[in-house]
């Protein structure tokens, strides 16, 4: 079994209609190593693999659609996380990429911490078995009962995100005889080249307090004042899906020009900087990512360069990758069932899921790889775009790329790199069934999410 990137073929410009796919690969049936799970590939019989496991039998004995997480390529990618910041840094894995119990085990297996983002994802990791001291805490809105579970458990810090909620924090904290450490979320300015709704560090958005107008600095100058909070460090986050570190370059300048002014007015250096997650991965073979060793290199190589030019120690970094670690480990397993072909434009495949298992197509304009699994094929390629069975038109998974022109109704098809955000953000939608998540590993499969059901929606309508 192996796999290979296929040669770029023609781009058929003149003949194929405008949209957002590549030019046709040479060979269809061959994997691009970059978008697929470590463990996939091909068998002698063109059936798809992962983990040793054909597809064709994960779906009989599973069902469609369905996630397939490879939990050695999880594993792997969490100590090469570890492995490149080292003990000098914190790994906190972002958990609303996607967490389950089973990936709280793994990540406190492998040594990272995690941050969670909501009062259920704190639920699951305290439920795992991760340590408090081992959880950060986000939100820009936390409830108070959030706050409260969050201090009582003794989670390592809060990513506090407003003035009112430093207060919230430091109230709590002492309430319960405690002092609760905290870093202070900033926005810096920088508008990563994101989609718009996922950049998170310009001013003109939800989340953190400006370091424009000096609002940030009377933040730290509040959080110094009280003493139910230890401010430890200010935290940043530019925004998802990025491939270089100039935007990383920018934040961390300001950052630590806000920490040279709180040694300035304060005469402390706080000692940690987290400069949050949002490194990309290969959705298509377009996409290029950086290996972790060059990230945490550069990462690193940035903050201590601006640190030694402001005259200040070099604080201990924290990152957040969540996407980096579980995106490139699964993928979803779809049956093909109506084939629609348009003449002079492109053919439309119906599988049996859709917007509800994977919404970010029709949410972030996001683009995916597909292809057919169950068998190899020796037919040309067709221009295809891949849709749900939902009551929406704009219910695509796909939107356009080549498959076999001979792809038929009972055919899988699988698109690579959905283990990020996909069974996070699935929904109910014309009250589909949310699909599994099955940990694939070394010859064996389970369950680690189960399918949802109809009496779990029954059980739920009470009315």
């Amino acid at each position: 079994m192996s796999r290979s990137a296929h040669p770029a073929g023609p781009r058929h410009a003149d003949v194929l209609p405008e949209g957002h796919y590549t030019a046709p690969p040479a060979d269809l049936n061959v994997l691009d190593e970059k978008v697929w799970a470590r463990t996939v590939g091909r068998n002698d019989d063109g059936v798809v693999t992962v983990g040793g496991i054909e597809v064709t039998r994960l779906a009989e004995e599973f069902g469609t659609p369905a996630y397939f997480l490879d939990e050695a390529d999880f594993r792997a990618r969490c100590r090469a996380w570890a492995d490149a910041f080292g003990k000098d840094a914190d790994v906190f894995y972002a958990g609303k990429a996607f967490l389950s119990r089973a990936v709280v085990r793994w990540l406190k297996e492998e040594g990272l911490n995690l941050d969670v983002c909501s009062g259920g994802e704190l639920t699951t990791a305290l439920d795992a078995g991760m340590p408090a001291d081992r959880i950060a805490f986000h939100g820009n809105n936390k409830s108070q009962e959030e706050i409260d579970r969050a201090v009582e458990a003794g989670v390592g810090r809060i990513v506090v995100d407003s003035f009112q909620e430093i207060v919230r924090v430091a109230h709590t904290a002492q309430r319960l005889g405690t002092r609760q450490r905290v870093q202070i979320r900033v926005t810096v300015g920088v508008e990563a080249h994101t989609h718009e709704f996922i950049a998170t560090a310009h001013e003109d958005q939800k989340f953190g307090i400006p370091l424009a107008g000096g609002q940030a600095a009377e933040a730290v100058r509040r959080a110094l004042r009280l003493d139910g909070i230890e401010l430890i460090g200010i935290h940043s986050h530019i925004g998802s899906q990025i491939f270089d570190t100039s935007g990383f370059e920018v934040a961390a300048h300001r950052v630590v020009r806000l920490l040279a002014e709180i040694r300035d007015e304060h005469g402390i250096e706080l000692p940690e900087i987290d400069l949050g997650g949002g490194l990309g991965i290969a959705y298509t073979s377009d996409d290029d990512p950086r290996e972790p060793h060059d990230i945490a290199k550069a990462l690193s190589e940035i903050v201590t360069r601006e640190c030694e030019a402001a005259r200040l120690r070099t604080p201990r970094i924290s990152v957040e990758p969540g996407r980096a670690i579980v995106g490139p480990t699964a993928f979803t397993l779809y049956e093909v069932g109506t084939i629609k072909p348009l003449e002079g434009l492109r053919t439309y495949v119906s599988v049996d899921g859709g917007m509800s298992d994977n919404i970010r197509t029709a949410l972030y304009d996001a683009e995916y790889s597909v292809a057919l699994v169950s068998r190899t094929s020796t037919a040309g390629p067709m221009l295809a775009r891949v849709v749900g069975k939902h009551c929406e038109s704009g219910d695509i998974v796909v939107k356009d790329a080549f498959l076999p022109a001979d792809l038929a109704p009972g055919d899988l098809i699988a698109v690579p790199a959905t283990g990020a955000y996909c069974r996070s953000m699935a929904s109910n939608y014309n009250h589909a069934l949310r699909p599994p998540v099955v940990a694939v590993n070394d010859g064996e499969a389970r369950v680690i999410v189960r399918r949802e059901t109809e009496e779990d929606l029954l059980r739920l309508d009470v009315g």
